[in-house]
């Protein structure tokens, strides 16, 4: 799983996340802070835990199972910037992260129904 490159950007934005709510309010640390760092943190272990399985259908299901938290991150982050907890540039650049991601892991998907 380490070399696919989707599990490795997914591992990169995880740390984005980290860093970008790391100055959320004391207040949101069980709340919008945790739930953002679960989802993007479930994105790469999902990708991992399905291609350590050994079988495409595995796998295909792991990945089916990341798109889920891929828009949950989606909405974290759209939620966090109108509470403005993230600015609308941070905001943004990790949406984008998380669309460019969306298409890759679609991509990989569509990939491992082929086989």
């Amino acid at each position: 799983h380490r070399n696919l490159r989707v599990w490795q950007r997914w591992v990169a934005l995880a740390e984005q996340v980290y860093e970008a709510t790391a100055r959320f309010p004391a207040s949101e640390a069980f709340g919008l802070q945790s739930q953002m760092r679960r989802a993007a943190v479930s994105v790469p272990a999902n990708i991992a835990e399905g291609h350590a399985r050994g079988t495409a259908g595995e796998f295909a299901r792991s990945l089916r199972t990341s798109r889920g938290s891929l828009a949950e991150l989606d909405t974290h982050i759209e939620i966090a910037r109108r509470r403005r907890y993230l600015s609308g540039p941070v905001a943004d650049a990790l949406s984008k992260r998380v669309e460019e991601l969306r298409i890759m892991v679609n991509l990989l998907s569509r990939s491992v129904k082929a086989r």
